[in-house]
């Protein structure tokens, strides 16, 4: 007997609602049925673009379609939780755009009413699908790298001036946050799933290309990993032309160096079968996001495979592969690196 497709919605219709309905158009056992938009035309456009069949100004008329199962939130960062607990109260699984919302009170409300509900809560983190970056979590958790000594995130990337010209990019009430929350949050994620959640951040950010918004464009934090291990995270939008995302994880008995899902860098001093091949492969990388230099450039594979994921977990009875406690962590450390920045004073997330 044929398994039934999963119907789909879609909250928000802004740019990053794309790249979902791209993804669900390739997915296996999942659809697109309808999309909610506060602007008439611009929900209509969008249906018509990728051929859904159901358009809406109404978030509370999508949820009450009987044929959608999951829905997607693409809306801005500081206003995910109204939606996603309207899909919530209407018994939808979600998927929620990075991050899951801009601070973690708001997340808990969110991670809350799910399990209440017994539903499932994505976030969309696709850098930890690469191989690349796979391949060197494997290589942490087999103590690969021994006691590990610096792990580090670099974003310098660049975004144009016009980028903040809208009404909420770069706003702390909507954007959580500049460099580090909308940009950087992907290479933290990556950074606290690698090498573990710091238990301690010392900061500063300033504004030094875009001196005309809230949040920050450039950012720096020294971390504390439980381990005794060190690290730095450095991230910017004022850093022309924008470099390949990358993470670094040295130790005292190998180092590695992954640029967006590239690995260039894998070097162990015993080395293990498999070694030159995943080398190699991970020198080719994946099609993954990058956005470094513009971030309507980046490809749709990356949220393809995490909603394939989904779909195949509802199907499995198994959580996601970055469930809402997963997406929890990079919001904690960016807000503490905030924290430590406005208080010019290192902050414990122990």
């Amino acid at each position: 007997m044929d398994t039934p497709v999963l119907g789909f919605g879609i909250v928000g219709c802004g740019m990053v609602a794309n790249y979902h309905a791209k993804a669900l158009s390739h997915a296996v056992g999942g659809r697109l049925i309808g999309v909610a938009e506060r602007s008439a035309d611009k929900a209509k456009r969008f249906a018509e673009r990728h051929g859904v069949p159901y358009w809406t100004t109404s978030v509370d008329e999508l949820m009450r379609r009987s044929d959608i199962d999951v829905v997607c939130i693409a809306t801005p960062s500081g206003v995910h939780m109204e939606p996603a607990l309207a899909a919530i109260r209407a018994g939808k699984h979600i998927v929620v755009e990075k991050p899951l919302e801009i601070t973690v009170e708001r997340i808990d409300q969110v991670l809350r009413a799910s399990e209440i509900a017994g539903v499932k809560v994505a976030a969309i983190f696709p850098a930890r699908f690469g191989p690349g970056a796979r391949a060197l979590k494997a290589a942490v958790d087999a103590r690969r790298f021994g006691r590990l000594a610096l792990c580090s995130a670099y974003i310098k990337w660049y975004r144009k001036p016009e980028y903040y010209q809208d009404s909420w990019h770069g706003s702390l009430a909507l954007d959580g946050g500049g460099a580090l929350m909308n940009q950087g949050i992907h290479a933290i994620d990556l950074l606290q799933w690698l090498a573990g959640m710091p238990v301690e951040v010392s900061a500063f950010k300033t504004r030094r290309l875009h001196v005309g918004i809230e949040a920050e464009d450039t950012a720096v934090a020294v971390v504390r990993f439980p381990d005794g291990a060190l690290g730095s995270v450095e991230g910017s939008t004022a850093a022309y032309p924008g470099f390949k995302r990358r993470i670094e994880i040295c130790g005292e008995k190998g180092s590695a160096v992954l640029e967006d899902d590239h690995l260039i860098r894998w070097e162990f001093r015993e080395p293990a079968e498999g070694d030159a091949q995943t080398a190699a492969a991970g020198s080719r990388g994946e099609e993954m996001q990058s956005g470094a230099g513009a971030p309507d450039k980046i490809s749709y594979h990356g949220h393809l495979l995490q909603l394939q994921d989904l779909i195949d977990s509802i199907r499995e009875n198994r959580p996601p592969f970055v469930d809402g406690r997963e997406s929890r962590n990079a919001v904690a450390l960016i807000r503490a690196i905030y924290a430590s920045a406005e208080s010019g004073a290192p902050v414990s997330l122990l």
